[in-house]
């Protein structure tokens, strides 16, 4: 079963603080740390298992880079109805995958899922009807994302989906500010101190680097998307579709 800990890694004074890591304490809190953290994330995990019984096909592979915990592909899983279809989540960090071995045993879904350790920069991406990077694509290395996106067009099947969640940083300077601050608000009104709030912040900086939705957007054009849009969006985070054509 997934933990239900709540999350106090930056709760007490650091002195120094180390970059952000996905290891053990953070797997451990990780459902209560996004939740917390990311406006409108189970909304987008929701709707993540719609498009997959829109766009999941026969006899097709569905990939989740960066898979995490495994929410993503548990929400997928129960929405495919296609048949031969199977889940294919890739992960780098061995503690997020031990925990999303354990609840996918708990849940027991349907659709298979193959869980995979590596690096998704690296993953063969082959008969894909969808492809979602939830939170995924913000920290691979800015020069090897274009790379990693024709990896995943190439894959994709005509008229499969990719899904990208992220972070975005919002132009003119100004709007970026107050969706900062908003996104602040937020995480103020789900608990998190002062104090918590500056300390993730500057342990995740240069390590989580956003990009605006216009990067985002010409990237996809830029390997072969024909169509690309935002289809959620609450304060600095988004969550675009691309449809391969």
């Amino acid at each position: 079963m997934p933990s239900k800990r709540r999350d106090q890694l930056f709760a007490e004074s650091l002195g120094a603080v180390g970059k952000f890591i996905f290891d053990d304490r953070v797997a451990e809190v990780f459902p209560d740390m996004i939740s917390r953290s990311v406006p409108g994330y189970q909304s987008i995990v929701q709707h993540c298992g719609d498009l997959a019984e829109r766009f999941v096909c026969a006899d097709s592979n569905c990939y989740d880079l960066g898979c995490s915990l495994g929410a993503t592909s548990l929400a997928i899983a129960k929405t495919v109805t296609a048949s031969n279809t199977r889940i294919i989540a890739i992960d780098n960090a061995p503690a997020m995958l031990s925990r999303c071995r354990a609840a996918i045993e708990h849940f027991k879904p349907a659709v298979p899922i193959t869980l995979i350790e590596g690096d998704i920069c690296d993953a063969a991406i082959e008969n894909a009807s969808m492809v979602v990077l939830n939170f995924t694509l913000q920290f691979v290395d800015p020069n090897k994302r274009s790379a990693l996106l024709a990896n995943i067009y190439r894959g994709l099947n005509p008229g499969g989906c990719l899904v990208i969640s992220e972070k975005i940083r919002i132009q003119p300077a100004p709007l970026d500010a107050l969706m900062v601050d908003l996104h602040h608000q937020f995480k103020r009104a789900q608990g998190y101190s002062d104090l918590e709030i500056s300390q993730k912040r500057e342990a995740i900086e240069d390590v989580l680097i956003p990009e605006t939705r216009e990067q985002h957007i010409d990237r996809l054009q830029s390997v072969g998307f024909e169509s690309a849009t935002i289809w959620f969006q609450c304060y600095n985070f988004c969550s675009l579709v691309a449809i391969k054509g």
